[in-house]
């Protein structure tokens, strides 16, 4: 069972201006990704998706050029091996490239997917896993910067729906976010309430928010500074009684081993479209497991959220799953038929169908072809 053809698919949506969100890398104006269809030569079907990087249209190209030309005609189960020879050829020899990690992980995750369709397994099992109950908290582009009474109505929804956990969008100014915090924690006293400043903070910043953060008893603040600035991390961990979280723009186990490292950041927040794919993320959990610490995997979009239950299910030290709560996402939607249902224990369980158990919409892809311009404004 070889790799016949590799195509990855830019793909963008636009969203409306009433379904608009805005946080702290700016007001979403439209979602793109970069779907991976991966066939082998007896006709096993793998979808994959690779984070976009603000430049769907270039990790594309990457996939459709270099990365399908050094791993077509490899054993579609050899997951490690084609996963080595693009880190020995591409990442190895020429850095440790954000764009490279990004495609790989399409690949990767449509390699496992046509595992799982081989022998009939749920991705989850293929793992070493079982199906089990993974705690869910409501994310991806939702509850953003607004007015606390507006705030208060969209976290309602989300309670309503059955999730125990919510995080919240910070980043807009000290005052607004200390107010929005402070709205939510009032109004919801035992709900988990998790904060994402989306790199936006300066330390000053940090020093304004912390005490109100700890006071609201937030259950992490996720990266209040930019993924390698580890000096602000370290100052931010000793003034402070809450969680630091990360991960999702480390890309590969070598860069986690250093986050593990640094010991500033504690909740481990890999994305399998950006990390290097399902077999990196397996591996960084086993580092993460090793120091006791806890993976909440990074996600949206669609395919990769439904991959992301499944690692979630088969991993020892599994935290939450990020359900992706927009209002409007047609990448979670009509893309794929993929969708999650929060149980009365605000837990969700991966699909039982065989690998990453979903059907793509081809003819939605078709029909939304990539565009250059920015995602956020």
């Amino acid at each position: 069972m070889k790799i016949s053809n590799i195509v990855a698919y830019p793909v963008t949506v636009p969203v409306p201006l009433d379904h608009q969100v805005s946080l702290g890398i700016g007001r979403m104006v439209k979602r793109d990704t970069v779907i991976v269809k991966v066939t082998t030569d007896d006709g096993i079907i793998g979808w994959g998706e690779s984070h976009h990087a603000r430049a769907h249209l270039a990790i594309a190209t990457l996939v459709n050029t270099t990365l399908r030309q050094l791993v077509t005609g490899f054993d579609a189960t050899n997951v490690n091996g084609v996963w080595s020879q693009i880190y020995r050829f591409q990442l190895a020899s020429h850095g440790m490239g954000a764009a490279c990690a990004a495609a790989m992980s399409g690949i990767d995750m449509a390699l496992w997917d046509i595992r799982g369709k081989a022998i009939g397994w749920p991705l989850y099992r293929l793992l070493g896993g079982a199906s089990r109950s993974v705690p869910g908290y409501a994310g991806g582009i939702c509850l953003g910067f607004q007015p606390p009474a507006a705030l208060l109505d969209e976290v309602a929804s989300m309670v309503q729906r059955g999730f125990k956990a919510i995080k919240l969008r910070l980043g807009e100014s000290p005052a607004s976010d200390i107010a929005r915090v402070s709205a939510v924690r009032e109004a919801y006293p035992e709900l988990d309430v998790l904060t994402d400043a989306n790199t936006a903070y300066s330390l000053r910043d940090f020093r304004t928010v912390a005490p109100h953060l700890g006071a609201a008893r937030v259950g992490w603040l996720e990266e209040p500074f930019p993924a390698h600035d580890y000096r602000s991390y370290r100052e931010a961990k000793a003034m402070c009684g809450f969680a630091l979280a990360g991960g999702e723009n480390h890309f590969t186990r070598f860069e986690f081993a250093q986050l593990i490292d640094a010991e500033s950041i504690t909740i481990l927040q890999p994305d399998l479209s950006k990390v290097g794919g399902i077999s990196e993320a397996i591996k960084i959990a086993a580092m993460a497991s090793a120091q006791r610490l806890p993976i909440h995997c990074h996600s949206s979009m669609g395919i990769n959220m439904a991959a992301t239950l499944h690692v979630l299910s088969a991993i020892e030290n599994a935290g939450y799953f990020e359900a992706d709560c927009s209002v409007y996402n047609p990448l979670r939607d009509d893309l794929i038929d993929f969708s999650f249902d929060v149980d009365a224990n605000g837990t969700l369980r991966p699909s039982d169908k065989p690998g990453i158990g979903i059907e793509v919409n081809e003819d939605f892809i078709e029909s939304h072809t990539g565009y250059s311009g920015p995602g956020f404004v």
